[in-house]
């Protein structure tokens, strides 16, 4: 009997030990951090961040996110630490996480530096292409020890990616696309952002990608432009589609208006970096070249 409760308090305490247990992984902002064998209580510090959790499956672990954490509907029910540019410490002290996922793009530096001196430590994202997006989900997935998941979505990613491709290569011609995003002003998305990437994937041509970032336009702009498709996208809200398409009616000169190829789209489609932009990409590939993959959805 004795040698039977040693056995079994040498295997609870063994047990024990591969839940304290930790990982030196370098994330991708390229530091190496100490992560839990296990994580059990994590916070997520940006609505893309969780949304890949839930896809990963390992949502049992996740104990608080940001503002506008809303896909999946159950996230809204989590505990909220400020938003993911405005973090609150204080917030995130008390779930008392054994770590936390932040993102370059958006999380202050200084609140990782704080969050990692209180013995917190953060593992960083950085996706700022579809390449990205599959790099963050591969690594959360093996901080999360959900590896075979992740592959699963990279690999339906790629798959999805490579068949638009595959359609788009025979034709040789590249409409001239403008993005704008919101009602007003107008702005747009050019190099190194999401958006560009799918006009381009696509098989568009993105009449704002000789700026960088989210550059704004004149009305004066666009109609020099004159582009043969135009996608609006409310990303604040509150604007309906007719409210959209309101000021590019104005001008029925533009190509994109003349032939009604004017096209208001669900903006959560394209403004997070998770596997969701692959949605994104399959609508712009109908309202860029509907010859090819048929008529988009009316609005």
């Amino acid at each position: 009997m004795l040698i039977i409760k040693t056995f079994a308090l040498a295997l609870f305490m063994l047990l024990l030990s591969g839940l304290c247990q930790a990982r030196m992984l370098v994330d991708q902002f390229g530091r190496s951090v100490e992560v839990p064998e296990r994580p059990q209580r994590v916070v997520a510090l940006a609505p893309s961040i969780t949304e890949v959790i839930y896809a990963l499956g390992r949502q049992e672990v996740l104990k608080g996110t940001t503002q506008y954490s809303d896909d999946p509907p159950e996230a809204k029910n989590l505990p909220r630490v400020g938003s993911y540019v405005r973090l609150d410490i204080e917030k995130i002290i008390a779930l008392k996480p054994d770590l936390c996922l932040a993102i370059k793009d958006g999380n202050p530096l200084h609140a990782v530096t704080r969050l990692e001196k209180l013995g917190i430590p953060v593992y960083v994202v950085d996706p700022r292409n579809l390449e990205g997006i599959s790099k963050m989900i591969t690594g959360l997935g093996e901080v999360l020890n959900a590896a075979g998941q992740a592959g699963k979505i990279t690999k339906e990613m790629q798959a999805r990616a490579a068949l638009i491709a595959a359609r788009i290569a025979p034709s040789t011609s590249r409409p001239r696309v403008f993005f704008q995003i919101d009602a007003s002003p107008i702005v747009s998305a050019g190099r190194g952002t999401f958006i560009d990437e799918l006009i381009t994937l696509a098989g568009g041509h993105n009449l704002a990608a000789g700026a960088n970032g989210y550059p704004r336009f004149s009305w004066e702009d666009v109609l020099r432009l004159d582009p043969e498709v135009a996608i609006v996208a409310s990303m604040a809200g509150g604007f309906s589609v007719a409210d959209l398409k309101a000021g590019w009616q104005r001008w029925p000169t533009i190509t994109a208006v003349k032939n009604h190829r004017l096209h208001v789209i669900d903006a959560s489609l394209v403004d997070r970096p998770t596997p969701r932009l692959l949605d994104g990409l399959e609508v712009f590939a109908r309202i860029i070249h509907p010859e090819i993959f048929g008529a988009p959805l009316a609005n």
